[in-house]
């Protein structure tokens, strides 16, 4: 079974005509009738130029926003049909990696409770188990797990005490990186998290995502406009356009033998691509 399926998703945004005449009331689908499956342990890496709906359906997914209609199991579980409290425990297993890592880093905290805030949201849930040393968010394994979390991402520990602002993008994006890993999930969706850095360093946190699925057994959903990118990290490849996956496969065969126009055009446009 799949660790995420989803089901015919869609979602339509509702425009309102504006009081300066500049947006005309109508629709748009920035998701269309979208079905995938993602299986534990592998990297799907779901590509397609600005616009075409790739980081919404990654919210999607994840239940950030709100789906018109459609279905999404997470290791065999309706999303769409669990409860506010289903879903908070089921967070505990879904993460996200936001594309600006200065953005989603609050600037008012340290970079220890930066980490430990999803340790402490949890906790404060009721979410601990007696029974479970894994769920005991208490302040000394908070800090620990802090410690722990910094060195999985090539950071020490003196960074603990210090502020986002204090840090280039490429130690937040780990910072933010560190953050998603706090409990222990399953499944992350990535949403262009190298597309605010310098190439060499998106590089390295390129590798860094690899080394950490191989060390953690995680599953994920790499959203990117750029294919070299995706074809270097990816399992398999989807190909969005307009709203619609338009065609899926393996990584060889979506560079190598690509069936749609579009996604031969977006071969085209990196040299060092193109499909012979």
């Amino acid at each position: 079974m799949p660790l995420v399926e989803v089901r015919n998703l869609t979602k339509i945004f509702h425009l309102a005509e504006s009081s300066f005449g500049g947006r005309r009331s109508g629709e748009v689908r920035a998701v269309d009738n979208v079905s995938l499956d993602i299986c534990a342990g592998e990297t799907l890496g779901l590509v397609g130029e600005s616009g075409s709906g790739k980081s919404t359906l990654g919210r999607l997914v994840l239940r950030l926003i709100e789906p018109t209609s459609g279905a999404v199991l997470f290791d065999g579980v309706d999303l769409l049909k669990a409860s506010r409290s289903e879903l908070r425990l089921l967070r505990r297993h879904m993460q996200i990696i936001f594309q600006d890592p200065f953005g989603s880093l609050d600037p008012r905290y340290r970079v220890e409770d930066v980490i430990a805030e999803p340790l402490i949201l949890h906790q404060e849930l009721g979410q601990a188990k007696a029974n479970d040393p894994g769920t005991s968010y208490g302040a000394g394994y908070r800090r620990q797990r802090v410690k722990e979390l910094l060195r999985a991402v090539g950071m020490d520990e003196s960074a603990m005490s210090r502020y986002p602002h204090e840090f280039s993008g490429g130690q937040r994006q780990r910072i933010g990186i560190a953050r998603a890993l706090a409990l222990r999930p399953k499944f992350i969706v990535a949403d262009e998290p190298v597309s605010a850095l310098d190439v060499s360093v998106g590089a390295q946190v390129v590798n860094l995502l690899q080394q950490l699925q191989r060390e953690f057994g995680l599953t994920y959903l790499f959203i990117s406009h750029s294919m070299p990118v995706v074809r270097y990290l990816s399992t398999r490849i989807a190909v969005m356009y307009r709203g619609k996956i338009v065609e899926i496969g393996s990584t060889e065969q979506i560079t190598t033998q690509p069936q749609h126009d579009y996604t031969r055009k977006l071969l085209a446009a990196t040299p060092e691509m193109t499909a012979k």
